[in-house]
């Protein structure tokens, strides 16, 4: 933390269409992670300055709600048209920021732009439901109606795309949003406000608070703030969601992880094994989706390890701009001591590593916060690092003897993100996926994350709400059905009735 008299650039709050920071706002660094280097800073909101940013979307609701769904979509198809534009500056950004190569970024933001383009077909998705002559002379029809003023809270592994899970959707069916980034790289978010307002967003429909938990705390307790959207880790999305339902708010809250992929002994094993390091070393791990456990059935144990451990060994480690790099650094240095205090961890409790990642050095980014890929073998389910979500690139391997075993050990987990089984046996997969309890499957793929129009969630500890993140379940979390029964016409009433009224 450093003093408001820096040098330093700063990423401002965004409020009524511009940006503004008071200047006695205490400010938290923001590094380079691939360098150590403080580059940028942020100021920290206080709950006054949540209350001017809920003002501002509050002003700004009336109008937004009554513009028509087509007009909305057509700013949101500008910003889609300012986004592809801009597509490797906000990569960049990421990369600079949070650490993840660079082509790892800009697939980021194309995720992102996947669920703009998706917003887009709002006056669609907003349809409503008629029935003509529901009962003698009557009609009833439904339609959904916008919250009013919503919010998010976004993590740091993506802070292009899980705002985007939220803000394009939200704004379309005509709420008006407050975005909390993760403090520890806002910059994103910012240039994508500069983009909406190029777009021809009105003032106040997004706003942007900067800060911690002072500022979350704010939004929650807000009256004005209807429903509040979170992905982070689950402890903080559990309290989130009790804090919110408590004051009767909407609350959709995605928490934490531990993604396993079953490995079947008829598996491809050459498709197994890039899967496997790809999805459990990809983005260092930092990603909600992110394989770390894997489930190795039978004999596949023996023939899969080695060439496992030769791949993670070898992996291009460094600064993400560098196009030669398979992973960058970790976000924080506190996020990289507590990822390589897992590591002593598994040791400790007796699984054995096969890949140490720890202390892995850059020429030239001897400041970085960079570790190694670790690959565990024969970990136990009572073990802290298979039970816990580590978000780094540790890969924990289990063994059982049989696919069932495989199905039992998954469904024990607290969590139920996302799983995956690599097969040849068509029966096997749907066998998998009837009675696998995670909400997220990929059959031969390693990280099923669903594509716009079908909305992504977990099961068990990994949501706290009803409703998945975008797609059609995203439109009903920031909307809310109105019916309306009408009759027209004389001579109907035969004077009070005292019975519940029937068709007739």
């Amino acid at each position: 933390m450093s003093t408001p008299t820096s040098a330093l650039p700063l990423v401002s709050h965004w409020i009524d269409g511009r940006p503004w920071a008071p200047d006695a706002a205490t400010r938290l660094d923001v590094y380079n992670p691939a360098t150590g280097a403080v580059i940028r800073q942020v100021p920290t909101a206080t709950a006054d300055d949540v209350a001017r940013a809920v003002a501002s979307a509050r002003r700004a609701f009336p109008a937004w709600a009554e513009t028509p769904p087509i007009r909305r979509a057509r700013i949101l198809n500008r910003f889609l048209a300012l986004l592809n534009e801009n597509l490797d500056h906000l990569a960049a950004l990421i990369t600079q920021e949070h650490g993840k190569v660079f082509s790892d970024a800009q697939g980021e933001v194309m995720r992102g732009i996947d669920i703009v383009e998706f917003a887009g077909g709002i006056p669609q998705l907003l349809k409503g439901d008629y029935t003509d002559q529901v009962s003698t002379g009557i009609d009833n029809w439904s339609f959904r109606q916008p919250l009013g003023v919503v919010a998010g809270v976004t993590p740091f592994n993506f802070p292009c795309m899980v705002p985007c899970w939220m803000f394009p959707v939200a704004i379309a069916c005509g709420n008006t949003f407050i975005l909390k980034p993760s403090e520890r790289d806002p910059s994103a978010s910012l240039f994508m406000a500069e983009l909406l307002t190029q777009a021809g967003l009105p003032d106040g429909v997004f706003n942007i608070v900067q800060g911690d938990k002072v500022a979350v705390d704010a939004l929650l307790d807000h009256p004005e703030v209807k429903a509040l959207s979170f992905v982070g880790s689950t402890p903080i999305a559990h309290h989130l969601y009790q804090r919110g339902a408590q004051q009767g708010k909407r609350v959709q809250a995605l928490g934490g992880a531990k993604n396993h992929m079953v490995v079947m002994p008829d598996a491809d094993l050459d498709l197994a094994v890039d899967a496997l390091i790809g999805a459990a070393y990809g983005s260092a791990g930092e990603r909600c989706m992110a394989i770390s456990a894997a489930v190795l059935v039978g004999d596949v144990g023996d023939r899969i390890m080695p060439r496992l451990a030769e791949r993670a060994r070898s992996l291009k480690i460094g600064d993400g701009m560098d196009a030669a790099m398979e992973m960058g650094p970790i976000v924080t240095r506190q996020a990289l001591e507590r990822i390589e205090g897992y590591v002593a961890l598994g040791v400790q409790e007796g699984a054995t590593l096969v890949v140490d990642g720890r202390g892995h050095r850059v020429a030239g980014r001897e400041g970085g916060f960079f570790t190694g890929g670790t690959l565990f073998d024969h970990v136990q389910p009572g073990m802290r690092i298979y039970r816990e979500e580590i978000f780094g690139p540790v890969l924990s391997c289990v063994r059982v003897a049989t696919l069932s075993e495989a199905i039992d050990l998954v469904n024990a987990h607290e969590f139920g993100n996302g799983v995956a089984c690599f097969t040849s046996d068509g029966h096997v997969a749907r066998e998998f996926s009837r009675h696998i309890q995670v909400g997220m499957v990929g059959i031969n793929v390693p990280i099923p994350v669903p594509m716009a129009w079908h909305g992504f969630g977990g099961w068990k500890r990994s949501l706290f709400g009803d409703m998945h993140a975008y797609g059609e379940e995203g439109v009903r979390f920031y909307t809310r059905q109105k019916s309306v029964m009408q009759r027209w016409g004389t001579g109907l009433s035969k004077g009070p009735e005292f019975v519940m009224p029937t068709a007739k």
